[in-house]
């Protein structure tokens, strides 16, 4: 639900302040989302996005840079299969939604490719919305949306997203495409990649559904939002598309659920000393001190989603924090938040014996010893 007018000014001057304000804001895009999501207990990621805050930046202010970014050769690339996949008014790309989609609809002929022009992401995604509803009111035709503009309420913040492609089917449901510059190798991929593209696709999709509510509230039937959605890729080692289909009803599960967990930002910001400021251009002293006053959850995978994540993961080191040795181990321990306890528990200086965890830290320390003892022998 959006913000009433006055809370989101108040709001948006107050994430600005965060941010900076002369730093221009970093949009949050579906791949961050994705991975907000995937740690929805981690505040000082929330706050940072929510607010635009280049986080790859203040990593390098803070003195722990991160490896994330592609390569400006796999931009290139990537763009230029994009843009052979979609030429001839999405020829192609269509061909392969009608193959491994819907071949029960008639063959794409003289599809729609509407102009999605406009200015800037609201006024895109209130075209992108007023096509998709003309979409609906004309059924029985292929409609291709390039680059589309689509808007998802994230814990109280609208986040503005741009998937690859949305194709309107001739019944009048909805795809998402998805177009990546990594191969498909004999028919697969790297699972991980998949993986990343299918989580990437979810937040499309629900924010598709958001759509499809709004119009389904008009009276009409709400379009479906299809849960297969299309990965296009190389073929091979060549530039010639190949596509699958990728059934993420799963991701799609996952990712609302934890957005539905993340706090909201506005009571982030408003627990925030007065005069917090994430820019990176603060001395180092302060930056991190503003930092440090939002409270983290740091994860090993965060060292694959977050730029911030050496950073974080140094502070959890520093700190003996048993969730740098990740979240099986953390969750297995309990009550036992940190490497000291864990160890005084297991030495039996420390801690509750009827405790599961406990119990087992001395058992295991007990056969350990007993171990040590037959090997000195």
């Amino acid at each position: 639900m959006p913000l009433p007018r006055r809370r989101g000014t108040a709001l948006r001057q107050r994430l600005t302040e965060l941010r900076g304000p002369d730093v221009p804001a970093k949009a949050l895009d579906a791949r961050a989302l994705a991975a907000l999501a995937a740690n929805p207990g981690c505040a000082r990621r929330a706050i940072l996005d929510g607010a635009g805050v280049n986080k790859a930046a203040l990593a390098s202010a803070l003195g722990s840079p991160s490896a994330f970014g592609q390569s400006q050769f796999a931009l290139t690339r990537g763009n230029a299969f994009e843009a052979k996949v979609k030429a001839d008014g999405g020829a192609e790309l269509l061909r392969l939604v009608h193959d491994k989609l819907d071949r029960s609809a008639e063959p794409p002929a003289d599809a729609r490719v509407p102009d999605l022009t406009a200015a800037g992401p609201r006024g895109r995604t209130a075209r992108t919305e007023l096509e998709l509803r003309e979409a609906a009111a004309h059924p029985g035709a292929w409609t291709l949306l390039d680059h589309p503009m689509l808007a998802l309420d994230v814990a109280g913040s609208p986040a503005f997203l741009e998937p690859d492609a949305v194709v309107v089917h001739p019944d009048g449901s909805w795809t998402v495409v998805e177009i990546k510059s990594f191969p498909l190798l004999d028919g697969s991929a790297d699972p991980a990649k998949v993986g990343a593209a299918a989580r990437q696709a979810a937040v499309y999709v629900l924010a598709l559904e958001e759509v499809a509510a709004r119009l389904g509230a008009e009276g009409e039937p709400a379009p479906r939002v299809r849960h297969r959605v299309l990965l296009v890729c190389p073929r091979d080692f060549s530039n010639l598309p190949a596509a699958s289909a990728v059934d993420i009803r799963k991701q799609r599960a996952v990712t609302a659920r934890q957005l539905a967990r993340l706090t909201r930002i506005e009571d982030i910001a408003g627990a925030l000393p007065e005069g917090t400021c994430f820019s990176p251009e603060l001395p180092a002293e302060e930056l991190t001190a503003a930092v440090e006053s939002v409270p983290a959850t740091y994860a090993p995978e965060c060292l694959s989603a977050c730029e911030l994540a050496f950073h974080c993961r140094a502070r959890s080191r520093h700190e003996g924090a048993v969730t740098s040795l990740g979240r099986p181990v953390r969750a297995e321990l309990g009550g036992l938040t940190t490497v000291e306890e864990v160890l005084a528990a297991a030495r039996g200086e420390a801690g509750d014996p009827d405790d599961p965890a406990v119990a087992a830290l001395r058992r295991a320390a007990a056969l350990r010893a007993e171990a040590l003892e037959a090997a000195c022998r």
